[in-house]
């Protein structure tokens, strides 16, 4: 019986080392790989004045628990990037958020950021190559009154002038809980649809 109990035991354990390896080799894909992909981000130019983003947040199995939409506007200011965002949920909440980006290193192929605001606890990092961000920060989210804390290893592709696409990872404790798919619209596209809604859903 107590054989038993540790095969089961080494199944388990055999199976977060699986996920574990997974998950990391996911999160370290090689930024040069795009630095041939157009158009060209910039980080600082994309998201300069108003953008409008529709999202949704499913679970590790794939099943929709959120939608949400958001109001951007993005302006310099000391030479960082200030992004106000405000966001509201379908099921009522609505939250903001204030993102102060910095610049701060150009190399070859790759941009460095860095980031901050109220509910991420200490620096975001990212870096841009091509047309791609990945931006990744813990963050304290606000879940039925409750702060938690996630990681979250966000990508952004931009697809034109005007449209980026977010696909985020979320995890906890290294094991994935979820993942974040975000279009941003910008520009032309932006203005055609005008600010979202966020009175009511």
């Amino acid at each position: 019986m107590f054989f038993f109990r540790n095969i089961n035991n080494l199944k388990k354990i055999f199976i977060l080392i699986i996920v574990f390896t997974v998950l990391k080799g996911c999160s370290s894909t090689d930024m040069k790989s795009f630095s041939n992909k157009t158009p060209k981000l910039d980080l600082f130019n994309f998201f300069l004045g108003e953008t409008i983003a529709y999202g949704i947040f499913e679970d590790r199995f794939g099943n929709l628990k959120k939608q949400f939409r958001v109001n951007i506007n993005g302006y310099i200011k000391d030479n960082k990037l200030l992004l106000d965002e405000k966001f509201l949920y379908d099921d009522g909440e609505s939250d903001e958020r204030l993102w102060t980006i910095s610049k701060d290193k150009v190399l070859q192929n790759q941009t460095k950021y860095s980031g901050s605001a109220e509910d991420i606890e200490g620096i975001a990092k990212g870096s841009v190559s091509g047309n791609t961000l990945n931006w990744s920060y813990d963050i304290y989210l606000n879940i039925k009154g409750t702060k938690l804390k996630v990681h979250f290893n966000d990508w952004i592709y931009q697809q034109d002038e005007n449209v980026a696409i977010n696909r985020a990872y979320v995890s906890k404790f290294g094991i994935n809980i979820g993942s974040v798919t975000l279009v941003f619209l910008r520009g032309n596209a932006a203005k055609i649809i005008g600010p979202l809604n966020l009175n009511k859903w």
